[in-house]
């Protein structure tokens, strides 16, 4: 197959959807590459590794839509890539469509084959594709929240693992699938007293033999959030409902308790977030305030560290992305239930419950779609 890569358009999204190596591994295998020029170029891969891997080269991203079977990419496609999909071309990236009902209409109107990273499963009900960038952005959420603390930020002035003899800012999150528990990695490192929000029992438990007496679980319905929220200097949204817009556990309202100067990183912004004063911020221009409150809210998070986060994607999409180009999509597809969770859209039909529902769609079962 012809597999393409153009280079993301997204304002400071630096990763690409190819390394030079995962380019090899699909030559290998008897398919041809075509790269943007320069499209690894910010993420530290030259045109001189991807040729030398096998890859050609195109000038122009409408040369890769135009003579491609499959788009491989990051970020959702931004509008002008929209206009570029031409009917049953395979489009495999992450594309958050309960969060993007302008996306959602325009790859229906497409009628292209498009599989999102974040809803493929695996047999534990997990999202292997949305887990590595999960990890990265639970990572730097810490990282962001940190640096939004400073008061040149306008923040509150404080140093988050405190100093001798001065206790450290209180982190809660939000959440503890992966992000939750990436974002207690590096707040935990720094010293911060770290509370850990979350519905069940179980994975508070898994936590907790984890991390120890560094962090404190609480669960979700048992909990007083808005006296939590008063004690927090950083709080990360990590909340993840599969597929669907993020619920609001934080309301505007709530803000009023928060401390002046104190910090919210909404991961969750990609769904839509899980804070109602949330709205999408760049990593040119990340934050804003509402109510004395600092918002962080970069919708690419990851994009920020794009070698880290293109390898560590690539780790993870690469063998579905083979299986798609060497038995094509419906054998690819239909054979693996769990890479058959990943496809949103099919030849203008919705075939993802949670987008369907949001934006009032009829629901075409994916296993039914692929037949036709």
């Amino acid at each position: 197959m012809k597999i393409g890569v153009p280079k993301e358009i997204k304002p400071q999204e630096n990763r690409i959807g190819l390394t030079p190596e995962s380019v090899k591994t699909l030559v290998s295998e008897g398919h041809e590459v075509i790269i943007e020029n320069n499209g690894g170029f910010e993420a530290g891969f030259e045109n001189e590794q991807y040729i030398k891997a096998g890859a050609k080269i195109a000038n122009s991203a409408a040369d890769i839509f135009d003579d491609t079977e499959i788009i491989v990419k990051v970020k959702e496609p931004q509008k002008s890539e929209v206009e570029m999909i031409r009917e049953n071309q395979i489009v495999y990236t992450y594309l958050h469509l309960a969060a993007a009902k302008e996306l959602t209409e325009g790859l229906i109107k497409s009628k292209s084959i498009n599989i999102a990273y974040e809803t493929v499963t695996d047999n534990n009900g997990r999202l292997p594709l949305l887990a590595p960038m999960s990890a990265v952005a639970g990572r730097m959420s810490v990282q962001a929240g940190a640096h939004c603390l400073e008061k040149n930020q306008n923040g509150r002035g404080l140093l988050l693992g405190g100093a001798p003899g001065v206790t450290g800012a209180t982190v809660v999150i939000l959440g503890g699938g992966v992000v939750g528990e990436n974002a207690a990695v590096i707040a935990t490192g720094m010293q911060a007293k770290v509370h850990i929000v979350d519905k069940s029992e179980e994975r508070l438990k898994q936590l907790t033999e984890m991390f120890g007496d560094k962090i404190i679980p609480e669960q979700s319905d048992k909990i007083d959030l808005i006296k939590l929220l008063s004690e927090a200097d950083l709080l990360v949204g990590g909340v993840l409902i599969p597929g669907a817009e993020a619920p609001k556990l934080v309301t505007k309202e709530m803000l009023k308790f928060m401390k002046r100067g104190s910090v919210i990183v909404d991961v969750a912004i990609d769904q839509g977030g899980c804070v109602e004063t949330s709205k999408p911020t760049t990593h040119g221009d990340p934050t804003y305030i509402v109510d004395d409150v600092v918002h962080y809210c970069v919708a690419n998070m990851p994009g920020g560290v794009p070698r880290t986060s293109t390898l560590a994607l690539n780790n993870a999409t690469l063998p579905f992305l083979v299986k798609l180009a060497n038995k094509g999509y419906q054998k690819a597809l239909g054979e693996d239930k769990n890479f058959l969770a990943g496809l949103n859209i099919h030849k203008g039909h919705v075939t993802y419950k949670a987008v369907a529902d949001v934006f009032g769609h009829s629901f075409v079962e994916p296993g039914e779609a692929i037949k036709n």
